[in-house]
């Protein structure tokens, strides 16, 4: 009997409000907690951990509402960009900027950018909170997930999995707006643990604090640069989001989908 045709039976006998027999305490109290286990029989996966920014959300729906903010501060987001291809080592550093060894992340980006900028540091620092890490938090009162995630999030926490996120940008007020505050057991930002992805760094302390051996991390985001690559140079099993449309699939990952039901099935399967 397959677990839906069981969990279906089980519905059908569990109906009625009669006094329940010893074999109905067992239907009642038995059957249930099999079930939960038959939706983790997954033996390769403790934890299921996301990135954010495009995976939980689509990019669209907040990229529609900062046109005019990138309209008024380009400049900023173009030395914001060049900083962090710096911090990523995408780029050379110029000979002006030294590196700055166990430096605070924030201050690093702030000289960076003010090279760029032809501006103070402290002044791109305080911008920086004031416009960005700050100002566009209050923007995700609007934006929703993708269909199906919080459902999805739930069935896989119940289903006896570790719950984790890891985000380049401060996550926790986001996550509080669209509705997805209180399912984690873990929630980390790499800006704050010194390193942007797809530096390993930050998915091996991700790891660390969800207690959870990174081969047995199940990973899912929408960047194959940043989110699968990183995830893969720290040992962690990957799950990439993509459009349905034809020829958007990759297939880097271990597993690509664009529906959280089907993330739900593959997980619980």
């Amino acid at each position: 009997m397959t677990h839906l045709r069981l969990y279906k039976w089980y519905l059908q006998v569990s109906e009625g409000g009669a006094r329940p027999s010893p074999w109905g305490l067992f239907q009642r109290d038995i059957i249930p907690w099999y079930l939960i286990l038959c939706h983790s029989m997954r033996n390769d996966i403790d934890g299921v951990a996301f990135d954010l920014d495009g995976t939980l959300y689509p990019n669209y729906r907040l990229n529609l509402r900062l046109i005019p903010f990138i309209l008024r501060e380009f400049p900023l987001l173009l030395a914001q960009g060049k900083a962090r291809d710096l911090l990523r080592g995408k780029r050379p550093l110029p000979k002006a900027l030294e590196p700055a060894a166990a430096a605070d992340f924030y201050d690093v980006q702030a000289r960076y950018m003010a090279f760029f900028l032809k501006k103070e540091p402290a002044f791109i620092k305080m911008r920086m909170e004031e416009l960005i890490y700050r100002g566009w938090e209050p923007l995700f009162r609007k934006i929703k997930p993708f269909p199906h995630v919080r459902e999805t999030l739930r069935s896989i926490r119940d289903g006896g999995f570790r719950l984790g996120l890891l985000s380049d940008f401060p996550p926790e007020k986001k996550l509080e707006y669209m509705g997805l505050g209180g399912l984690w057991e873990v929630v980390c930002c790499s800006e704050r643990i010194g390193r942007l992805k797809p530096a390993a760094e930050p998915f091996a302390e991700l790891a660390r604090r969800m207690g959870v051996r990174p081969e047995r991390l199940l990973y899912v985001g929408n960047s194959l640069r940043y989110d699968i690559l990183g995830a893969r140079q720290a040992g962690m099993q990957t799950a990439l989001i993509c459009s349905p449309l034809p020829g958007k699939r990759r297939s880097r990952a271990d597993f690509v989908f664009h529906d959280y039901r089907q993330l739900g099935k593959y997980v619980l399967s």
